[in-house]
Parts: C-alpha cells; structure tokens; sequence
C-alpha cells in the first residue's frame, strides 16, 4: 500500500480537505504539523515547490495544491464522476468554490484595515450570500454539488466549511439547511467519522 505524509500547519484549513479524502479511503497517514510559524517561513517553505502548504508525499514523491491532490485521491475512490461530463460538472463547482475562497481570503488576510473595512460590506451583503446561497440551492435540487451523487467535491466543500465559517465569522451550517445536511451526511461516513473522532481540535 502507498505511505502518505501530510505536512500543514495545526489547523484545518485546506489541509482537512486532504485528511478528509485519505480518510475516507480508509488509508493512514502521517499528519505531519507546523506548530512554529518562524519555523515555517525559516525552514519548511524555502524546500516547498511553490512555497506553499499543504505538501502530501506519496510513496516520498512530492505532490501540492489541493484540487489537484484531492481530484486524484478522488479517482482512486471512484468519487470523480462516471464520464467526461461528469467530471465537468464536478470541476465547474470546485471553481466556483475557488472564486469564493478567494474573495474570503483576500479580507480576512487582508492587513491593511482601512481597506478591510471598505470591502466588508459588499463581501458580506453580497457575495457571501450569492455563494452560499446558490450551494444551498443546488444541494437542495439535486442532494449533492454535482451529478446528483457524492462526488470528491462534496467531501471537499464539507472539509472547509469549519475555516470558512471562522473566517466569516458565522457558522455556515446554521443559516444554511441543505448544506448543513450535505455536512450531516459527509460527517456520517464511517471512515470519516473516525477521523472527525480522533483528529486534533482546532478552531480552523
């Protein structure tokens, strides 16, 4: 069997996307975590092909960037659609959620706080609802993301539901019915049960 090794830092973040998808393929890993941060820019990000976290080594060959990682380990679990037209399906919807998370990311890392304060309100009035709000919609039509049926992409969206609600300041599942049912169902895998069991507890 491959050996995995994730290295990310001690939060959720992108990197539950990935313990998410080994989880649910029953294989374990090591869940290797940056504690330091002066460690990090000092000694981890100056090896990292990009300079960017999370890295998942498998069988020690280096792979990055989580769509990439969890669209493979997708194709393993048969989770990545049927047909070329399913996969796009599954694609478009993961570039949806791409836009979202850049339009989250660029105000809550965000340092300059004249403009935070100038981009809050038509991120949380408008785009933060058009989002959510259309997920919400298409989970409710359809009872998943894409295709009708549990893709990797589903996995994927429930993975990072607890670091975009810290970031937004708001529990996503609250407001929002279907994907709180989406999270119920994913969180309900056996497999990732286990993993939601026993991982550490962070606040994103």
């Amino acid at each position: 069997m491959p050996a995995y090794k994730l290295l990310y830092f001690n939060i959720m973040g992108l990197g539950e996307t990935v313990r998410f998808m080994l989880s649910y393929l029953g294989e374990e890993f090591e869940d290797n975590r940056i504690y330091d941060y002066s460690k990090w820019v000092t000694e981890f990000k100056p090896k990292m092909p990009f300079g960017k976290l999370p890295l998942l080594e498998i069988d020690d060959k280096k792979v990055h960037q989580t769509l990439a990682i969890c669209r493979y380990l997708g194709k393993k679990a048969k989770l990545n659609g049927d047909n070329e037209w399913e996969e796009l399906e599954i694609d478009m919807i993961m570039d949806s959620l791409s836009d979202f998370r850049s339009a989250i990311w660029s105000y809550f890392y965000n340092r300059d706080e004249e403009n935070k304060k100038r981009v809050r309100e038509p991120l949380f009035n408008v785009t933060i609802p058009l989002y959510l709000g259309k997920f919400d919609n298409i989970i409710k039509e359809n009872g998943y993301l894409a295709n009708g049926k549990l893709s990797w992409g589903d996995i994927y969206f429930v993975a990072v539901l607890g670091y975009f609600s810290f970031m937004i300041e708001q529990d996503i599942c609250a407001k929002y019915e279907h994907i709180r049912r989406l999270r119920d169902e994913v969180h309900s895998i056996p497999n990732i049960k286990k993993w939601l069991d026993k991982r550490p507890q962070t606040d994103w």
